[in-house]
């Protein structure tokens, strides 16, 4: 008999760190506009939603736990989805600052990356002659000098501070193959328990670069690393989105859309909203044979907590 094929789990990432309110007018930051966008991205098919929080006066970063509580218990009414809240927030925050939505609102899961790394976007700055807001230039050109801190103590605080007492699970957010090594050191030192959720991530400047031939070392590498003992998904930044969510799901994994990875739904097309980005990766899945999970049986995959335990 053949083995019955897993399901698919799609995670949508609704506005993050990165894009600007310039390089695209469906980019959410207001509290209404992102709990809008990841309410129709659950309807659509997402059964998890990344989500940070923008300041809504002007669409900057913002880890402020106030913005969080604008939006997270709209969506957590609305929909079922399992609630992903990020705690990468700004790079130039510290890790007690990038933590503390998350600590209000307890969710069911969280990000964390697993290794400090260059992490720019700066060569956006020069395809843009004018930008809607002051704070958007020197933004994007300043993450030529950034570093993302995120060091094994750092790792090790957030594990112990939200994995610990909230019984969060984390996407493992891994850029790199040495991020890979640094999850099992991790993992060897009792601080995650498994299964783990590995979020593989390509295409960010600084990071590994978006060719099939790194997702299937990457792949290879977790297998020989974790065994069986972990769950995958993919991120392909840019125009690497469709593409990598694609294959990852006919390789057996899960994938990760959303207006935070790409503003496109098509090469020279913006994506009207993460709604349009969620339907048109679930068509493409559906079509090659793969089945949707839905937000109960990703829980169910992941080893959730529940939504009946969030703080929100």
């Amino acid at each position: 008999m053949a083995r019955k094929r897993k399901k698919t789990i799609i995670t949508c990432a609704i506005t993050g760190a990165i894009h600007t309110p310039t390089m695209s007018e469906a980019l959410p930051f207001t509290a209404e506009d992102i709990a809008d966008q990841a309410i129709e991205a659950a309807k659509a098919g997402a059964s998890i939603l990344h989500l940070h929080a923008r300041n809504p006066e002007n669409g900057s970063v913002s880890i402020a736990p106030d913005h969080f509580k604008a939006f997270l218990p709209v969506i957590k009414q609305a929909t079922d989805a399992v609630v992903n809240v990020s705690t990468g927030g700004s790079l130039v925050n510290t890790m007690e600052e990038r933590i503390a939505p998350a600590k209000w609102a307890s969710p069911e899961m969280c990000s964390l990356n697993m290794g400090s790394m260059n992490f720019s976007f700066h060569p956006i700055a020069d395809r843009i002659k004018e930008f809607r807001y002051d704070w958007e230039e020197a933004y994007i050109r300043n993450s030529e000098g950034y570093i993302f801190r995120n060091t094994f103590a750092d790792i090790r605080f957030v594990a112990n501070e939200l994995g610990g007492t909230h019984g969060v699970k984390f996407e493992h957010e891994c850029y790199d193959v040495g991020h890979l090594y640094n999850l099992k050191f991790c993992m060897d030192a009792g601080l995650f328990k498994a299964p783990v959720f590995i979020q593989f991530i390509f295409g960010i400047l600084g990071g590994i670069g978006p060719d099939i031939d790194n997702l299937i070392f990457m792949k290879r590498t977790a297998d020989r690393l974790f065994g069986d003992d972990y769950q995958w998904s993919v991120l392909g930044a840019g125009g690497a989105q469709m593409p990598f969510a694609t294959t990852a799901s006919q390789m057996g994994g899960n994938l990760r859309v959303g207006l935070e990875d790409s503003l496109m739904i098509a090469r020279g097309q913006l994506a009207k909203s993460n709604a349009e980005q969620v339907t048109k990766i679930r068509r493409i899945v559906e079509d090659l044979g793969c089945e949707v999970a839905t937000p109960d049986e990703a829980r169910e995959m992941l080893y959730l907590k529940g939504g009946d335990r969030v703080a929100f």
